[in-house]
């Protein structure tokens, strides 16, 4: 990597899109949310070498929407280091009865989209950031599926971090031991998607998973 600009690239759902700019506009191109927040913290700190930040989180997606437009909004940027974070609008569409939700392909496709970037981009890292949702008033009708669902998302991810050798961001327990400091809608305000502060604990565990590892930034 050395004397290369790195390119890093954000995926997701709404927690990522952070309502992104989508144009040039430098004040907006990545959201307000935790990809801004890594974006700013990692490049003053490696200034020297102007770390490329990219953010194509989608507000809505499942897995399988991030994978349709996976060839446009991931492969084609060749990026070093992929993150992804998604999961809660699969369980949404199943807890909803939404026709979207008819069959639970969230490991199926999602491991169909790591086949696929391991056999195109070998050298790009790849962080999978765990799914999560808190109990409140949004969640609270179908709480127990909520949980249930998103638990077993969870367990999907991490044997997704072992079996493709990815870096994983854990999340669910962070918000957990932060409700304890402040109640669930000071970081999640709908128990979907987070706060400011919320995307502070985002952005502060996803920095210190990776780097620490082999794919810093520097």
């Amino acid at each position: 990597m050395e004397n290369k600009r790195r390119r890093i690239l954000f995926q997701g759902d709404s927690i990522t899109d952070g309502n992104w700019g989508r144009n040039l506009d430098p004040n907006h191109i990545l959201g307000h949310g935790y990809v801004y927040i890594i974006a700013a913290q990692l490049g003053t700190q490696y200034a020297e070498s102007k770390p490329y930040f990219m953010n194509r989180g989608v507000s809505g997606n499942r897995v399988s929407d991030v994978y349709a437009r996976w060839n446009e909004d991931a492969i084609s940027l060749q990026p070093d280091l992929i993150s992804l974070l998604v999961g809660v609008n699969d369980a949404h569409s199943i807890i909803t009865g939404s026709a979207r939700g008819a069959t639970d392909r969230y490991e199926r496709i999602y491991r169909q989209l790591l086949d696929e970037t391991c056999e195109v981009l070998p050298d790009t890292g790849i962080v999978l950031c765990e799914p999560f949702v808190m109990h409140s008033e949004a969640t609270e009708k179908d709480w127990s599926e909520w949980s249930s669902i998103i638990g077993e998302y969870r367990r999907i991810v991490r044997q997704l971090t072992e079996d493709y050798n990815t870096l994983f961001v854990p999340l669910q327990d962070t918000f957990n031991q932060a409700a304890n400091r402040a109640d669930t809608a000071y970081w999640v305000w709908d128990g979907i998607h987070p706060t400011t502060a919320g995307h502070q604990l985002i952005a502060n565990e996803w920095l210190k998973v990776v780097q620490q590892s082999e794919y810093a930034i520097e």
